[in-house]
């Protein structure tokens, strides 16, 4: 982010002798302009208040019968993160099939990469990375689904070389975790933060959504609507509801991760954003 001169100490006591008020206000003037530009590089326009982001996880199959034709009767957008989980049950209806994940494509929703094995990433070499990430990349290509440009990290596990990985590899946008709003302006590219949802932190959902306000925005990681083989990131299809209920009737835009690049310079956000791997990033 673009850091601007200690306006306070130029304008404070010790240096008004020295400056007249009109002086002043040429100097505050550059000032701030030299640090809103910096800001519009970054950002492509302002960021609206209630801008929320929906993301799905792992491909659950409850994505395509329940989340989707919900998600078109409010007219919402969301990024679908797929891979092909390795399930515990004999039942093969748990997940989605590729059929199902193309139609979702067809219908319009953003289909991105999270790996073919969900596994932690931080512990692959770079090889290993590279075979998850292309088996994703080369099933949407044999499906004629646009090459994926967003990922999101199996289990919030991350690391600089899997961000450098993703880098090299053109992606523009990488889901983490941490239960706090992203900030397009401090928050890098690759470290976005959101907010997990579950069957009984609603009121932390909620204020999540009104956290999304004075240039943030509040970003949800959503599993299955129910989750059927993970229990602890089940979200009851009524509750999912409720939030689309809530989003519609107080005029919030949804849209997918892909949706940012209307707001954000992704090119200029690389370049002046420093990943910080210290912030909080699991949930």
């Amino acid at each position: 982010m673009c850091r601007s001169l200690p306006v306070r100490k130029l304008l404070s006591s010790s240096y008004s002798y020295k400056l007249s008020s009109m002086k002043k206000i040429s100097i505050l003037c550059i000032i701030l302009s030299i640090h809103l530009s910096g800001n519009c590089q970054i950002l492509k326009k302002p960021i609206p208040d209630k801008l929320v982001v929906l993301t799905f996880d792992d491909a659950t199959e409850s994505q395509y019968t329940v989340v989707a034709p919900l998600l078109k009767k409010f007219d919402f957008d969301a990024t679908f993160f797929v891979c092909e989980f390795q399930s515990n049950n004999k039942d093969s209806l748990i997940y989605m099939n590729w059929n199902q994940i193309h139609e979702l494509n067809k219908m319009g929703f953003e289909v991105a990469n999270h790996t073919r094995t969900h596994p932690s990433v931080n512990e692959l070499s770079k090889t290993q990375f590279l075979e998850e990430l292309n088996y994703i990349e080369g099933k949407c290509d044999s499906l004629d689904i646009e090459k994926p440009s967003s990922f999101a990290y199996p289990g919030y596990n991350l690391s600089s070389p899997i961000m450098e990985t993703l880098h090299e590899k053109a992606y523009t946008f990488a889901r983490a975790g941490g239960s706090r709003a992203y900030d397009p302006l401090n928050d890098h590219p690759l470290l976005i933060p959101s907010w997990a949802t579950n069957a009984n932190n609603k009121k932390q959902i909620i204020e999540a959504f009104n956290e999304a306000r004075n240039g943030k925005i509040a970003v949800l990681t959503i599993h299955g609507v129910p989750d059927v083989e993970h229990p602890w990131v089940n979200t009851p299809p009524e509750l999912f509801k409720e939030y689309l209920q809530y989003l519609s009737e107080h005029h919030f835009r949804v849209i997918s991760i892909k949706g940012l690049n209307s707001y954000i310079n992704v090119n200029e956000a690389f370049k002046t954003i420093v990943p910080d791997l210290n912030k909080q990033l699991r949930n």
